[in-house]
């Protein structure tokens, strides 16, 4: 009996000492798409985006013409051609259709790869500034509101970093 009250008053000092511990917390939430759509950076990273996705559409659209002239030409041929000739226009213009295909999704891919080498060092600076924010004001934990399952949070207990963040990063 007495070992089980020594458990019991064990567990109500430990919850005691969660619960004391928990009201120590200094919670701060961010949402770093606000943070980044102000980043001086972002500017410069839609520019090449956009002159990277410029020079893709306007070789693909090139593409795209010789297959429709290619086409068209085999439309109006196609009952003058012999069979060998047929079968061979006919395996060109597959072949163009494939290299178009394969071309859409290499350039999808390079857009992708591109726009992440471009911000995987913004996100970086974004992220070092707001844990610099967090250690030197003391915060426990800092929720990102634009990328988790964040439904509630309390604002009155929960301090909005972008100021601090913005000013650690030299954002006016």
């Amino acid at each position: 009996m007495k070992r089980l009250i020594g458990l019991v008053a064990l567990a109500m000092i430990f919850a005691f000492g969660q619960n004391a511990a928990a009201q120590n917390f200094k919670f701060g939430h961010i949402n770093s798409d606000e943070l980044f759509s102000i980043m001086p950076e972002r500017d410069t990273i839609i520019s090449q985006m956009e002159a990277l996705r410029t020079e893709l559409q306007n070789t693909l659209e090139i593409m795209q013409v010789e297959y429709n002239n290619k086409l068209n030409d085999y439309t109006n041929q196609v009952e003058k051609l012999s069979d060998l000739v047929r079968q061979t226009k006919e395996e060109e213009l597959l072949g163009l259709q494939q290299r178009i295909t394969n071309f859409q999704q290499n350039a999808d891919q390079q857009l992708q790869s591109k726009q992440m080498e471009l911000m995987q060092p913004v996100i970086q600076k974004a992220e070092k500034a707001i844990k610099d924010v967090a250690r030197e004001d003391g915060f426990t934990y800092i929720f990102d509101l634009s990328r988790g399952p964040i439904i509630y949070f309390d604002e009155t207990k929960s301090e909005n970093i972008l100021e601090k963040v913005k000013a650690k990063l030299g954002i006016v």
